[in-house]
């Protein structure tokens, strides 16, 4: 019974999966094309780019700094970059002490500075500690950006990269679809590796 609910369910996810898939190119690759050509012109001017969200959100700020920092497909110089979600200490005193709402805004205000880039990530657009840095950034002058899902963060960030969907697990899959191909535009942008050729 466990292995044909299994499958079940398998198939299933994958039948919302290619129908959310079918719809994020159009979408999507317009504002991430805008995106990934301010990230570039942010690095090659000495800035950095600053990701956050929160759970699982927050796993995919980890994931795309990691991959701009050390490697995303070879090895090549290091790209600027920073998830705001890895400081336990900051975290929990910012939570704390100031509430749990600043815990992004804070380090923004620390750490960011004009020109930089902070991307927001919130399956739902309504993440309060995410719409509270993305103001900050703003205040700052740093470019700001959202990978988000069909609810949006519409006038809360310049750039906004939306996942036609509402269910939590799909808009997941696919920024982490997303950001890995900003990781690659950002290699090949920066020509930190050869441009891949399509075919």
């Amino acid at each position: 019974m466990a292995h044909d609910l299994t499958r079940t369910l398998f198939a299933r996810a994958l039948g919302e999966h290619a129908a959310v898939l079918a719809k994020v190119e159009a979408a999507c690759a317009i504002p991430l094309a805008a995106l990934a050509a301010a990230c570039i012109a942010s690095v090659k001017a000495g800035g950095k780019i600053l990701f956050f969200g929160n759970g699982g959100s927050a796993g995919d700020a980890q994931h795309l700094a990691t991959e701009l920092v050390v490697r995303f497909s070879r090895n090549r110089k290091a790209i600027a970059a920073i998830a705001l979600t890895t400081d336990t200490s900051l975290l929990t005193a910012a939570g704390n002490d100031l509430g749990f709402e600043t815990i992004f805004a804070r380090q923004i205000e620390a750490l960011g500075r004009p020109g930089d880039v902070a991307i927001g990530i919130s399956t739902s657009g309504k993440s309060p500690n995410v719409i509270a840095a993305l103001n900050e950034a703003g205040r700052g002058k740093l470019v700001t950006a959202a990978f988000t899902g069909e609810a949006g963060l519409a006038g809360h960030a310049d750039h906004i990269v939306s996942v036609p969907s509402r269910t939590t697990a799909r808009i997941q899959e696919m920024h982490i679809l997303i950001g890995q191909v900003l990781c690659a535009a950002l290699e090949q942008g920066l020509g930190l590796v050869p441009v891949e050729s399509e075919g």
